[in-house]
């Protein structure tokens, strides 16, 4: 048995894992891959079976992976978004929750095998949208205006109220009506608030103050602040039932409005938990599927299905959206973005089992019903977010532009190069001289010192997915790759080949305290700028059907060195010296030409920094 657990963990990790990066790599929402590899392992292939492998422990594994979802989901919850959208999203919570909840009870009533208790049992669950689904096709969307902040905020907010609503009705069919519990219910919803609120803050305070007062090492400030969580959401838990998804929401968000202590480093950490968590528990969600569930999916759970998409979550939207300052194009987009996720199909699955132990045999479609909407819903809006984004010129382009440290004169004419094939350049550089020069050449430009605490909020980075830090001073460069790799990723920040790199001397700057070395070891800063002194050129030539990569590195290896290419896409692809792309056809090859007088001695160089 221990053995069978072992390969059943270490497949979920290992197709969770695989599925994020083929996604990636495909540009597919990667929610969509979890889910087929999940029913193919599952009940298609019957190789994992969660049910067997965790046993008792799943609920609890699957409530505590949430709920750490759930707090990460707070720490990027900031309150000075909700000045243009907190109505929006007040309304969304609020009376679009009700509106979904009635009109889903109503379609399910109607459509499907349930009785009216079930089916407005199942209305209540399937109010939940949450962090699981909507942050994953947010990142694979990416929105512009306010539309992405709402979804966020709605996403992860709605977990806890949805969830909250469905143990109230469900405490209510147990107990035999509304009519005699409504006092109860109240104080139940009273609880829930109070004791998430109370608790998370206190959650919040204790991580809070211990970073305050340094009262705890940075190699534990992690593991410390994932326990109290876990802490935080059982105790929660245990003094009002399911209130600790509301708790560990109100602790994420405490921390992250404060502005005494950074605690980006735990954000940076939960971040890459969280996409661990999402993984894992979307390919146990689809495994635990079976044959059986298949039978429930004929054409009026399919009708039950397109109601939810075409006439529930439009109207629950238009009618939250009223008197919202968002124009036509925005509502729509909120109203073609509702997937279900991990909290429906864990409330649905313990209230089946419950409610079937007390006679109510219809409880066991809740599953196969929810699983339904959760499968359908991630596919419709996974496939269909993006391109209606696009369509209706919502969705930011894809980040292919530049940010250039550095505005000396041939920074400039590279600059310059690749700013007339389409792709944005912002040159950033404290010397006012070269910014007024390359303003001057049509660029867009930031005077000032990038490494300022304020930087980031002062650059327009929308649109831009690459650095390229090429100033004379190699610490300026490694330092800002260090800070910019945390935005564009550490594969998209380069900087120019340090002095003592390319000279092979010991290096001044550890490789993983810099960014990824531009065009070749060197052709450092000094060598490139004497280059241009000596008569060097910036140039282009375009790659054809008769003229391709090799005749071009026929004719111009000992004349040229390669620094950028360009695809009729404006995609850039930069030639570093752990990377040497093969351009194609219709690629612009952009590149240093060396003056007649240099080119020997440049080879020379070469060949002594390849020995």
């Amino acid at each position: 048995m221990s053995i069978y657990l072992l390969i059943g963990l270490v497949g979920i990790l290992a197709l969770g894992v695989s599925a994020q990066w083929l996604a990636w790599r495909l540009k597919l929402p990667a929610i969509l891959l979890l889910l087929i590899f999940g029913i193919i392992a599952g009940p298609v292939a019957n190789l994992i079976n969660p049910d067997q492998l965790f046993g008792e422990i799943l609920g609890p594994i699957v409530s505590v992976s949430v709920a750490i979802i759930l707090f990460e989901g707070g720490l990027s919850l900031r309150f000075s978004e909700l000045r243009d959208i907190g109505g929006t999203v007040g309304r969304l919570i609020s009376i679009g929750v009700i509106v979904t909840w009635v009109m889903t009870a109503f379609f399910a009533y109607q459509l499907l095998d349930l009785g009216l208790e079930l089916s407005i049992l199942l209305g209540a669950i399937l109010t939940v949208t949450g962090p699981t689904v909507i942050l994953p096709l947010l990142r694979h969307v990416r929105p512009a205006g306010k539309v992405g902040s709402i979804l966020k905020w709605e996403g992860i907010t709605i977990d806890p109220i949805g969830a909250m609503l469905s143990v109230l009705v469900f405490e209510i069919i147990i107990a035999g009506g509304i009519g005699q519990h409504i006092s109860s219910s109240l104080l139940s919803i009273w609880n829930t608030v109070f004791f998430g609120t109370v608790l998370g803050l206190l959650g919040a305070a204790i991580i809070y103050y211990m970073l305050k007062k340094h009262l705890m090492p940075d190699f534990l400030q992690n593991p410390i602040s994932l326990t109290l969580v876990v802490v935080v959401f059982a105790a929660s838990n245990y003094l009002q039932h399911e209130s600790g998804l509301w708790a560990v929401t109100v602790m994420g968000m405490g921390l992250a409005n404060q502005k005494s202590v950074r605690v980006k480093h735990i954000i940076e950490f939960k971040e890459n938990l969280r996409v661990l968590l999402i993984s894992a528990l979307f390919i146990m969600l689809s495994a635990r599927l079976e044959i059986s569930h298949l039978a429930h999916f004929d054409v009026y759970s399919i009708a039950f299905l397109a109601a939810l998409v075409l006439v529930v979550r439009p109207a629950s939207t238009f009618l939250s959206t009223i008197g919202a300052p968002l124009n036509i194009k925005e509502r729509i987009f909120l109203s073609w973005m509702a997937p279900r996720g991990i909290v429906a199909a864990a409330i649905s699955s313990i209230f089946a089992l419950y409610l079937a132990d007390q006679g109510y045999v219809q409880a066991e479609l809740l599953v196969p019903y929810t699983f339904l909407v959760i499968i359908g819903t991630v596919t419709i809006y996974g496939l269909t977010s993006s391109f209606l984004a696009m369509k209706l010129k919502l969705a930011k382009p894809v980040p292919r532009g530049v940010l250039i440290l550095g505005a000396h004169e041939w920074s400039r004419k590279l600059a310059c190069k690749i700013h007339n094939y389409g792709i944005k350049i912002i040159m950033a550089d404290s010397n006012y001289h070269h910014i007024e020069k390359a303003s001057q050449d049509g660029l867009a430009t930031y005077h000032g010192n990038v490494l300022s605490e304020y930087a980031l909020e002062e650059v327009d980075l929308d649109g831009i997915g690459h650095l390229m830090a090429i100033t004379p001073n190699d610490e300026v460069n490694s330092l800002a790759a260090i800070r910019f790799a945390d935005y564009f990723g550490r594969s998209e920040v380069y900087q120019l080949a340090p002095l003592a790199h390319s000279m092979k001397r010991e290096k001044e700057v550890p490789e993983f305290l810099s960014g990824r070395v531009l065009f070749k070891q060197q052709l450092n800063y000094s060598e490139v700028n004497r280059i241009i002194q000596k008569g060097g050129e910036i140039g282009d030539v375009e790659i054809t059907e008769t003229f391709d990569f090799d005749s071009y590195q026929e004719k111009w290896s000992s004349s040229a060195v390669p620094l950028l290419a360009i695809t009729p896409e404006q995609e850039l692809k930069v030639f570093a010296i752990d990377n040497n792309p093969e351009p194609n056809e219709g690629d612009i090859i952009i590149h240093l030409i060396v003056p007649e007088s240099m080119r020997d001695q440049l080879k020379q160089e070469e060949d002594e920094a390849s020995a």
